[in-house]
């Protein structure tokens, strides 16, 4: 297991618990660490709540596995994001004892932006990146819609665009198409994965999730590519069935129980 991932939780699935519970859950559960979110249980620029949690993990015997930012870039002529500044996320990560940032492509799809645009969130990702890489921690953009990284194409476009090497991507499976085209498209980009969000949607749009057991076929798929990559990487739950807290341990144990099956 140790060779393929580390597991956790996103700690965003449960917004309306404490930083206390949500460590008593991943404790409970097993798994190795969190990736802490910057909008409630971790501020932006809020270094004393990101100290304390720093504080409580490792009391805890957990590991960071990213600072989950709603950094978007917005006005690419500063470092001024839409919403928090780059560098008040860079403190926060830095005390929280994060390696890695996730940080949002904007939030206009890649069809929709313009070159200028685009050539910009690409200047401001080499810069945040070299600024990141002087504290030792990196950049990971979310994979998501309304973003430049809303599809495998744009994503792996833009990564090379940017063409620095503290700059990587997370990956979930996407919304809305056949799991024949999302494997296809984890094998393009895996090589540059650095983190994993593991749920289960099937073919269901927001909010239709699943028990992450119901996807055992697909997810036996995906771990089969990140096992060949030959890198290891966190693999993080984010959301479960109803949004409901007593379906994570049943998802955490199925996670567990297949990567156990590959020792």
């Amino acid at each position: 297991m140790k060779s393929l991932a580390k597991l956790g939780l996103v700690s965003i699935s449960f917004r309306a618990l404490s930083v206390e519970e949500l460590i008593g859950l991943v404790e409970e559960a097993d798994l190795q660490g969190i990736e802490w979110g910057g909008d409630v249980h971790v501020p932006h620029g809020d270094l004393a709540a990101a100290e304390r949690v720093r504080r409580l993990c490792e009391e805890a015997g957990l590991e960071i596995s990213a600072y989950g930012s709603y950094y978007k870039y917005g006005d690419c002529l500063s470092l001024k994001g839409n919403g928090p500044e780059f560098e008040s996320v860079l403190d926060s990560a830095e005390a929280l004892g994060a390696s890695m940032i996730r940080v949002w492509a904007g939030e206009t799809g890649s069809r929709e932006s313009s070159e200028d645009w685009l050539n910009r969130v690409v200047e401001r990702t080499r810069e945040i990146a070299e600024l990141s890489s002087k504290r030792g921690i990196s950049i990971g953009f979310e994979f998501h819609d309304h973003s430049l990284t809303d599809t495998i194409e744009s994503t792996i476009s833009l990564l090379k665009q940017v063409g620095h090497p503290n700059v990587s991507t997370f990956w979930q499976t996407p919304l809305g198409i056949p799991h024949a085209e999302r494997l296809d498209g984890l094998k393009k980009i895996v090589g540059n994965v650095s983190n994993i969000h593991c749920n289960y949607f099937g073919d269901n749009l927001w909010p239709g999730m699943r028990l992450l057991e119901e996807g055992a076929a697909d997810w036996r798929d995906y771990l089969d590519v990140l096992e060949e990559s030959g890198k290891p990487r966190w693999i993080s739950i984010e959301h479960v069935k109803d949004h409901d807290v007593s379906n994570f341990p049943r998802d955490a144990a199925t996670l567990k129980r297949w990567l156990d099956e590959r020792n």
